[in-house]
């Protein structure tokens, strides 16, 4: 029997208790920093991400292993100092998260381009709605919310937490801004999908990590690595057009939202042409982690098999 509450199973009595003190503690920190300034929460997650950094040694060799993966041309200090920044800026983007569950005093919305307003009209307008694949990159909580406030009916594909007050805290979290979310594992999520295609919405998926679905082997960040390739799948059935799109750096140093569109034209619905659109899609998702690795999730262990 799992101990799995997503895959029907049931937890042990040790395993209920752990996960009670967890959500317990967890609680009680939402409490803790209810009153506190969003300038404060920012400085306490970039102080608990050093902290991370520095006692979490797991992690911190995952990451260090991952940013030589990807950045060899870095020598040994240049790596520790970018899995340094990482822990600190991930930490710094969960103190604005945490803030976000708050009815004021949150962060403000994005500035999505208008190149990627014009990208993502343009896509809707064939009526077939959008797939949004992005990635844990930078503020990626506060692109759903952006994009809603832009006016794009964004709908996100997320997995449940092992523990459901997790999920219901999540719910609140995007639920509070417009964003409606499709759980994985929930019954009838292949024709909520499939729905919210059809309404013309878009339906934003990450795809940036290791997840337990069926995957192929498509090229991230210049390795093979296990990707989700229902998403293309599902694209190149309906034919709903692929936009990439994540948070990016501005010129005055904050964050804006940018989405480029994935060509699919030329591909039919095979399992091979399914693989080249993931792999497509995990080029795009490459250059912009590139573009700032600070800000991604290198204590991920992306590359397992």
């Amino acid at each position: 029997m799992t101990a799995d509450l997503r895959e029907g199973g049931s937890w042990t009595p040790m395993q209920r208790a752990k996960n009670d003190a967890v959500w317990a503690l967890a609680w009680m920190a939402l409490a803790g920093t209810r009153l506190l300034p969003l300038a404060a929460m920012r400085l306490l997650g970039r102080t608990l991400g050093a902290a991370a950094h520095l006692l979490a040694r797991g992690p911190r060799r995952t990451a260090l292993h991952n940013v030589a993966r990807a950045f060899p041309e870095l020598g040994p200090h240049e790596q520790r100092a970018l899995v340094r920044r990482s822990f600190s800026t991930l930490g710094e983007l969960l103190g604005e998260t945490v803030a976000s569950l708050r009815p004021a005093g949150g962060p403000a919305s994005l500035e999505v381009t208008a190149e990627a307003r014009a990208v993502l009209a343009e896509a809707r307008a064939e009526g077939r709605g959008v797939l949004f694949p992005s990635a844990h990159l930078g503020p990626w909580e506060r692109v759903a919310s952006s994009l809603v406030v832009a006016g794009i009916p964004l709908v996100t594909l997320a997995r449940e937490s092992y523990d459901p007050r997790f999920s219901r805290l999540y719910d609140r979290l995007r639920g509070a801004r417009g964003v409606g979310v499709v759980w994985r594992s929930s019954p009838g999520a292949a024709a909520r999908i499939l729905r919210t295609l059809r309404a013309g919405r878009v339906l934003g998926v990450p795809m940036d990590l290791r997840s337990r679905v069926t995957t192929c082997a498509a090229p991230f960040l210049g390795h093979p690595a296990q990707t989700a390739v229902g998403p293309a799948r599902i694209a190149l059935r309906t034919r709903a057009p692929v936009v990439v799109g994540t948070a990016a750096p501005d010129q005055g140093g904050g964050w804006i939202v940018t989405a480029t569109r994935i060509r699919t034209d030329d591909l039919g619905a095979s399992s091979e042409d399914a693989v080249e659109l993931t792999a497509r899609i995990n080029g795009e998702l490459s250059r912009r982690i590139r573009a700032m690795p600070h800000a991604w999730v290198w204590m991920h262990d992306r590359w397992a098999a």
